[in-house]
Parts: structure tokens; C-alpha cells; sequence
């Protein structure tokens, strides 16, 4: 018998065994590929959620360190689980003075209510269906960013061999491993919502009028967004009508299609859970009182608050100049190369009507960073701006660094000098 043999199989060098990996990779379908990304980004938040709440110490939700399950039910969980146990107060809570308190009607019915009507299904609890509600609606989204991404020319190529575009799934990347991305697999109604939100945006952009009013409806109940994206189809809209005017594509009186009244029905859906409070409840503004309660007012004061956080940040002119120039920087943002081809036009238009929008009513604290995610397109922009592999992987783990600062910063809870912490 030769020497040949009985020698052992040659091993396949590492080298060989990841570039065999990376060709089965390429020659997946794209929903494969988006489902192993964002999986693995899923599994990333599992550790960064598991290393923080070993850390955790005494507070509000226990005496020490937590499990993950525990962990990740914390902070707002604890009124959608309350919104699951029992409902919406049919009177407004008051506090000695009679000043509205913090109370269920500031969070919106279809999460907890989906939740509470799975567990009556399966007979299992709050903490671990709320959880893969959450997991799952962000799959669903990330495969939905995927086809937005691929509506932009530049996204949409080049392709693998199987036909995956790589720029939209680096973008889906960036998007999966954003520094909040975390709070995507909690019992938080954020990627429901943004399940809903993108499917709606990705129905105007392919023209599908229908489902885009299911999805405006389903939106319009789960995160309060509904205002701004009836402003952006509204803006889309008009745009849309002077265009075609101008270019003698139709008369005038023929503008009044579809889409109009989709972004009337948007402005109807966002005004339905405000109304609905107001009817279980017969306060007129007890959607606005609880909102205000949150800021610690009875009013809610719009724009003002950018102001005021900005003169605390960076004293009394330095508060006038930083809300002027945070707009500015959006502005120039979204008037980018980068932006303007990466982004189909009604997207930008959402953008800039969600930028708005936080601008008018938002009271500027931490839980800030996580009201930024329904600008989770914007991740197209960030891929396109180089075609650099290394720019892209420094993009994904820039943010999977930053989600260990994000729970470790602010969901990780430690008691402040004058009580409380400050919020995810």
C-alpha cells in the first residue's frame, strides 16, 4: 500500500472553508439573506442584554442581578404588560393637585392587545410572548426595508449570484445593528410599529393605495406617528398634483385621486386614539393631559422644550444657537448626494415630516435616541455614501459597539442623586 494511503485527508484550509461559506451565502435568496442578518444582530442584542442585566443591582424591577427575559421586561414594558393585565383607566389619574399623572393612555392598543389575544390562544405569559411579538415584527420589518432599499436604482445593484442586492443588505445591516436596535426584540411596540410604518411607506412608493390604508390604519394605533405620516403623504401628495399640472400630465381638477384620499383617511387615523380617549374617558384632551404628564406639565409646549434642554446643556446662548443648528444639519442633511439618491423621493418626504414632527412635540430627553428609529431608511443614505467594504463593516460595528453603551448607559437602571434615572 502506498505512503499516499495512509496519510489522513488533507484538512480544507480556513481560508477555503469562508470563502465556501461565503459563495453558499451569495447564492441564497434575499429573504434568506436578510433573515440571517438580522438574526445574527438579534443574537448580538440577546448578549449585550444578558452581559448587562447580570450587572444589574438593586432597583425598581428587583433586588439584583436580572435574567434576560427579566431584563428586557422592564422600563415601559411594565405599562404595556399593565395595558395587557388591565385595560385603559376609565377615568384620568390625578394627583393631589389635581394635575393628570402618568397613565396608560399615552401608550397605544394594538401591541398589548395583539399580546393579550396570542397568550389567549397559546396560554402563555406576558413576558416571553411579548418578547417574540417583538423579535418577530422585526424580522417582518427588516425584510420589508429590504425591498425599500431596492427601489432606489443605486441600492438595487450590484447584485450576488443569487440575486441579493449588496447595498440593500448592508443598509438592512447598519439598520439591524443601529446603536437602539436592542429595544427591536423588547416588549416595546417599536418594531411593530416600524413593521407597519415601512410597509405603509413601501406601498406609496410601489403605488399600492389599498394596503397602504390597512397598514396607515394599523400604524396609526400602535405608535404615535400617525401625524406625521398623514404631513408627509399630505406634502407627497400636493407635490405630486403641481407637478403634474405644471407638466400637463393631468388638469387640475383631476387631482383629487386616490392618494388623496389616503392621506385624509392618515389624517383621520391619526386623530382616532386622541378621540378614543376622549370618549372612554369624556376629557377632551386626555391624550395630550397624559402626554404632558410625562414632561412633568399640563400643557404639552411646542418647540419650546428644544430651547429650554439646550440652554441646560449649553447654558443661555448656546441654547439658542443649538436648536438652530440641529435643524440646519437635517436640512443639509437631507438635501445630500447621498440621500437624494438612496432615497426615493416620498421617503425623504417622510423624513423630513417625521423631523418635523419631533421638532413641533417633542419634549428632548434620552428616550430621544430611540424616537429616532422611524428614520431607519436613512441607513440606505449612510451605505451609499462610500462603496468601501471597510466603511460599511466599521458602520456595523460602530453600532453594535454603541448598543453596549445605549443598555449599558440607559437601560441598565442606577438610581440619580435626586431618585429615578433617566429613561431608555
Amino acid at each position: 500500500m502506498s505512503r499516499a494511503a495512509l496519510d489522513p485527508p488533507a484538512r480544507a484550509a480556513p481560508s477555503d472553508c469562508t470563502a465556501r461559506v461565503r459563495q453558499a451565502l451569495e447564492r441564497c435568496p434575499w429573504w434568506i439573506a436578510v433573515v440571517l442578518v438580522y438574526g445574527l444582530s438579534r443574537l448580538w442584542g440577546w448578549a449585550v442584554f444578558a452581559t448587562v442585566g447580570g450587572q444589574q443591582g438593586p432597583g425598581p424591577w428587583g433586588d439584583g442581578a436580572l435574567c434576560y427575559l427579566d431584563f428586557v421586561n422592564t422600563w415601559d414594558a411594565d405599562w404595556y404588560h399593565r395595558i395587557f393585565s388591565e385595560g385603559y383607566p376609565s377615568t384620568l389619574p390625578v394627583d393631589t393637585l389635581g394635575t393628570v399623572v402618568e397613565n396608560q393612555w399615552a401608550f397605544y392598543p394594538v401591541y398589548p392587545l395583539l399580546v393579550r389575544g396570542i397568550t389567549g390562544l397559546t396560554g402563555t405569559g406576558w413576558a416571553g410572548t411579548a418578547a417574540t411579538v417583538s423579535l418577530v415584527a422585526g424580522f417582518g420589518a427588516a425584510l420589508v426595508l429590504y425591498r425599500l432599499f431596492c427601489c432606489a436604482p443605486v441600492m438595487a445593484g450590484p447584485r450576488t449570484p443569487g440575486g441579493v442586492s449588496r447595498p440593500a443588505l448592508w443598509a438592512v445591516a447598519v439598520f439591524a445593528f443601529n446603536p437602539v436596535a436592542p429595544v427591536l426584540q423588547t416588549p416595546y411596540a417599536e418594531s411593530l410599529s416600524l413593521l407597519f410604518l415601512c410597509g405603509a411607506i413601501l406601498c406609496v412608493v410601489r403605488d399600492r393605495p389599498v394596503w397602504a390604508v390597512v397598514l396607515i390604519a394599523a400604524q396609526a394605533l400602535t405608535r404615535p406617528t400617525g401625524v406625521a405620516l398623514a404631513a408627509a403623504l399630505g406634502v407627497w401628495w400636493l407635490w405630486r398634483s403641481v407637478r403634474d399640472v405644471r407638466e400637463r400630465r393631468r388638469p387640475w381638477y383631476r387631482c383629487a385621486d386616490r392618494w388623496l384620499a389616503v392621506a385624509l383617511f392618515a389624517c383621520a387615523a391619526a386623530l382616532a386614539w386622541p378621540a378614543v380617549a376622549w370618549a372612554v374617558t369624556g376629557e377632551p384632551g386626555a391624550y395630550t393631559a397624559t402626554e404632558a404628564a410625562w414632561r412633568g406639565s399640563r400643557t404639552v409646549v411646542p418647540v419650546l422644550p428644544w430651547f429650554q434642554e439646550a440652554s441646560t446643556l449649553f447654558g443661555p446662548v448656546g441654547g439658542l444657537v443649538a436648536p438652530v443648528v440641529l435643524v440646519a444639519g437635517a436640512v443639509l442633511l437631507l438635501r445630500s448626494a447621498p440621500v437624494r439618491r438612496a432615497l426615493p423621493f416620498f421617503v425623504r418626504v417622510w423624513l423630513a415630516a417625521y423631523g418635523v414632527y419631533l421638532l413641533l412635540v417633542l419634549n428632548p430627553q434620552t428616550s430621544t435616541f430611540r424616537l429616532l428609529l422611524p428614520w431607519a431608511p436613512a441607513a440606505a443614505a449612510l451605505v451609499h455614501v462610500s462603496e468601501s467594504r471597510a466603511y460599511r463593516v466599521l458602520l456595523v460595528i460602530a453600532g453594535a459597539v454603541l448598543q453596549l453603551v445605549w443598555v449599558g448607559w440607559l437601560w441598565h437602571w442606577k438610581q440619580l442623586p435626586g431618585g429615578g434615572d433617566y429613561p431608555p
